[in-house]
């Protein structure tokens, strides 16, 4: 037992809970049976989407106490006094932009010599990242949006994804189900849309160019997709190039404006930080040509790339409207309001499949790179190594004591 890696599976204790995992049972035994040094422990967990007896059925030892293992993997932030002194945890810990409300865990993580590898700092070589739940949250998101429009025009009903077993169940839910003629644009091209391209696949919205989807009507369900080099132009030359955009958003407009006429529901995946202009003015939305009935913000950033994005709604109540004079949010469903669903934790609707998925990507591109001693992919996605940053991300130094302002 003395060279066994022990590895632990730990409880997510962040509140509100979430009931995702990286490993699933059978990835467990497929890891130990493949690795046969590595042992995985699993802390007993009441909320997670796999049952502690579903791990004890695959034959993966439940454990309280894991301070026997030397690395840990979450999913979101461990509450700092949850966090045990000189071990390696990988999971989401959302300091890489000097999250204020992350400050005092980073902080901890130092004092207690933890080595820390996050998740989203994982990438391939080429800058993609390796691992993320863009997929099942597109894919949450377009149901929901879809959902929310059947409700506030009464023409089909969805069920709520949280309440099916898994994936499967949610397609068999889709067999039958006729949508009126709607038109729907999707914007982004990354995992988040994909996801929603998976939803219009599996209802069989057909896809239309842009151009033909903005001048026609269409008596069945359509969309169209807006990727970044047709949602935003250089100013001066109207030429889109990727790296040009990323280094100077500021020098871009938005081409989105005409699609707020044609439109009923937007499903938003584009990736936005504050340079970036909206896709609309608030000041649009008091137009009478505004069509929009739906937004659903997939990507859910406040005040972001979606104006009328007034903050966060939940698994449990997903949809508000927004007034389109004065941009207040109040009930959803109403006849003259806009309708947005903006839930941060999506993935978290379809937690068995999002959780396979993403431990299979853990599993295929960075579990090798995790038991090598000299892993470039691991070592560029350290944060803190035995309580002190690494060079990569000194940036993090005034933050971390706590002297940033």
């Amino acid at each position: 037992m003395e060279n066994k890696i022990h590895i632990g599976l730990i409880r997510e204790e962040k509140h509100p809970h979430d009931n995702r995992v990286a490993f699933t049972p059978k990835q467990c035994q497929w890891i130990m049976h493949h690795y046969p040094q590595v042992q995985i422990f699993v802390q007993p967990s009441p909320l997670r989407c796999y049952k502690d007896e579903e791990y004890g059925k695959a034959g993966i030892t439940l454990r309280e106490d894991l301070s026997h293992c030397t690395i840990l993997l979450g999913i979101k932030e461990v509450p700092a006094d949850k966090l045990m002194s000189g071990k390696t945890y990988l999971f989401f810990s959302h300091t890489k932009k000097k999250q204020p409300h992350n400050q005092h865990m980073l902080q901890t993580i130092l004092e207690k010599g933890i080595t820390l590898i996050d998740y989203e700092c994982l990438v391939h070589p080429d800058g993609q990242r390796i691992l993320g739940f863009g997929f099942f949250a597109g894919i949450v998101g377009a149901h929901n949006g879809l959902m929310a429009y059947g409700e506030k025009t009464q023409a089909f009903h969805f069920k709520r994804v949280h309440t099916c077993h898994d994936f499967q169940e949610l397609i068999n839910h889709y067999f039958g189900i006729k949508l009126p003629p709607l038109k729907i644009v999707i914007t982004g091209s990354g995992r988040v849309a994909a996801g929603a391209l998976e939803i219009m696949g599996l209802l069989g919205i057909k896809y239309l160019p842009p151009e033909e989807y903005l001048i026609n009507t269409y008596s069945y369900p359509v969309y169209t997709q807006l990727k970044a080099g047709e949602l935003y132009l250089r100013k001066d030359d109207k030429t889109y190039s990727r790296a040009d955009f990323h280094q100077h958003p500021e020098a871009y407009e938005c081409r989105f404006l005409p699609y707020v006429t044609a439109s009923d529901i937007l499903m938003n995946g584009i990736y936005w930080d504050k340079k970036i202009p909206p896709l609309f003015q608030a000041d649009d939305l008091k137009k009478d040509n505004f069509r929009i009935k739906v937004i659903a913000d997939i990507t859910d950033d406040t005040n972001g790339s979606i104006p009328c994005n007034l903050g966060d709604s939940t698994i449990e109540d997903p949809v508000y409207g927004v007034t389109k004079d004065k941009m207040e949010q109040t009930a959803p469903y109403l006849p003259e309001t806009i309708d947005m669903m903006c839930v941060s934790n999506l993935p978290n609707e379809l937690p068995r499949d999002a959780s396979q998925y993403f431990g299979d990507q853990l599993m295929k591109y960075v579990f090798d790179e995790l038991l090598k001693t000299d892993s470039e992919i691991i070592m560029n996605a350290t944060i803190t190594d035995k309580g002190k940053l690494t060079t990569r991300y000194s940036y993090l130094d005034d933050y971390a004591k706590g002297t940033t302002s």
